[in-house]
Parts: C-alpha cells; sequence; structure tokens
C-alpha cells in the first residue's frame, strides 16, 4: 500500500516592476508572453496544448528540463480582473501521478513612477511526497525574476 499525504502550504512571491499593471497583466494573458519567462530552469523547455484566458477557461501546459521529466499543468481560470488580479486553480502531474494541487491569485498594484507591485499567492496541497513547497517558491522567484528581464526587453523594443 502506498503511503498517502498531503502538505498544504501557503508560497507568496512579490516583486515590483518598472512597468505598469497594464503591462505585467499583459505578460500574464497572453501565451506568447508566458512562453517567454515562465520556466523555472535554464535548459527547460514548455508549450501548451490549449491556452484559453478567460473566466472558465482551461489551460494545459507541459514544461520540464530538455531529454528530462515532463511536467504537465492544468489550469482553470477563476476570476478575471484586467490590470488587476488573475485568481486560478490548477494541479500538476507527471508520468500520470498527480504532484500537486492548488489556488493561485496574482495580484497588479499599481507603484510609484507607473509601475507595478505583483503578489503572487499559491495555496497549494503537494501529495504524497511528489513534489514539495519549496520547489514551487524557488520556481516562482526565478520566474519572476525572469519576467522583469521580460518586461525590461519588451520596454527596450518599444
Amino acid at each position: 500500500m502506498t503511503d498517502r499525504s498531503v502538505v498544504h502550504a501557503t508560497i507568496t512571491v512579490e516583486r515590483t516592476y518598472r512597468a505598469s499593471p497594464k503591462r505585467v497583466f499583459a505578460a500574464w494573458s497572453s501565451k506568447e508572453a508566458l512562453l517567454s519567462w515562465g520556466l523555472p530552469g535554464e535548459g527547460w523547455i514548455s508549450g501548451y496544448e490549449r491556452f484559453d484566458f478567460r473566466v472558465g477557461g482551461n489551460d494545459r501546459s507541459h514544461f520540464g528540463p530538455a531529454g528530462g521529466e515532463t511536467y504537465v499543468n492544468d489550469t482553470t481560470y477563476l476570476d478575471i480582473v484586467p490590470d488587476a488580479r488573475i485568481v486560478s486553480a490548477g494541479s500538476m502531474t507527471s508520468a500520470g501521478t498527480r504532484l500537486s494541487a492548488g489556488l493561485m491569485t496574482v495580484e497588479f498594484q499599481a507603484a510609484g513612477n507607473g509601475g507595478c507591485h505583483l503578489v503572487m499567492t499559491e495555496q497549494g496541497a503537494f501529495l504524497d511526497g511528489h513534489d514539495l513547497p519549496e520547489n514551487h517558491e524557488a520556481g516562482w522567484n526565478e520566474m519572476l525574476d525572469k519576467l522583469g528581464d521580460h518586461l525590461a526587453r519588451d520596454q527596450a523594443a518599444a
């Protein structure tokens, strides 16, 4: 018999960007933008089987290190307030095993000089020892740093 366990954790990661809430929100609501910054590791690859950014819409993405384990993330959008908030529920699997499930809230708040203060909160259930909250926190920190790089490149190109 397999040991069953659930670790509950809340992860909050914050960043302030030199970009408006509108631009930062756009980077979360565009498949092309997400593919530019939304990977937690160097040498990782990703793609979308489905991308439907609207309340009630569902995404299915796959990602992982090139030549390594592939993760599948299924997301359902529960609440979207343009330029202000995204609330979604999701789960992650690998090789048919559910690793985690949770609720994610991303808030886009106006900051000084036209910037944006982003607050990303993941409330997760990490299942049967297959995944750990610290892995998600490290991944989100890396991805939100990459989001800053994406926004800087986007601004330079404008």
